[in-house]
């Protein structure tokens, strides 16, 4: 079987829920170092509830703070989710993390870990970004959600979820600008930068890793796909 690669975008509410989660993290590092052995992966840590609760104490204290600042709060805990799971997959891994999607490192292991960029930029548009870099056409996004939905399912009981969707509808659900922390199901820019070079996201529920390790060896799966 040809050697595939992906690239997925983590989110940091998997990694950090309320505690470190290290009966997710200890299942999430047999499915992926397994799946390695003969694909490569390349995993984008996200910042989730955590950078949600720096910036929301940092508005709270400093009602002048600038998107900028927010910004680069998330990124920095990106980069400490990136260095856990860089740490926890230990020798499976790039001694680097990749911090800069734009540049091509050279690859000796399989498996890729990084993190949030530069303020403006979330991981999400950051895995899409690596996706460009590496030739990669698949991205997949694990978080809190199993499917995309048109409107909140939390809120609207009437929600309709998607299995397959393409980049104008998820477009329309998301809108055209990104906001520190906001709750959309990908990243309104990310979702531009992938419609523009077609590549194809994949949603789903990362806590369901079953679910997901179905996804990697090619079995039925419940997600939502996005493409061109």
């Amino acid at each position: 079987m040809k050697q595939q690669t992906i690239v997925i975008s983590l989110g940091g509410s998997l990694i950090v829920p309320d505690g470190i989660d290290t009966a997710f993290l200890t299942r999430f590092k047999k499915i992926i170092t397994n799946y390695a052995k003969k694909n490569k992966v390349i995993i984008i840590c996200g910042g989730g509830n955590t950078s949600r609760i720096y910036q929301k104490h940092l508005r709270i204290m400093n009602n002048r703070v600038d998107r900028k600042t927010l910004d680069i709060l998330g990124v920095a805990i990106t980069k400490i989710n990136a260095l856990l799971l860089h740490g926890i997959l230990d020798r499976h891994a790039e001694s680097r993390l990749l911090a800069d999607p734009t540049k091509k490192i050279t690859i000796k292991k399989n498996i890729i870990i990084g993190h949030g960029w530069r303020w403006g930029y979330s991981s999400d548009k950051v895995a899409v970004m690596a996706a460009k870099t590496f030739g990669v056409q698949a991205v997949v996004n694990l978080s809190n959600i199993m499917y995309v939905y048109n409107k909140d399912p939390k809120k609207f009981k009437n929600a309709k979820y998607f299995k397959a969707m393409t980049w104008s509808q998820l477009r329309k659900i998301v809108g055209n600008k990104w906001n520190p922390g906001a709750h959309v199901p990908f990243d309104p820019v990310a979702a531009r930068l992938a419609q523009k070079w077609k590549q194809r996201l994949i949603v789903m529920k990362g806590s369901d890793l079953k679910n997901f390790e179905n996804f990697l060896h090619g079995k039925k799966f419940s997600g939502t796909t996005v493409e061109y």
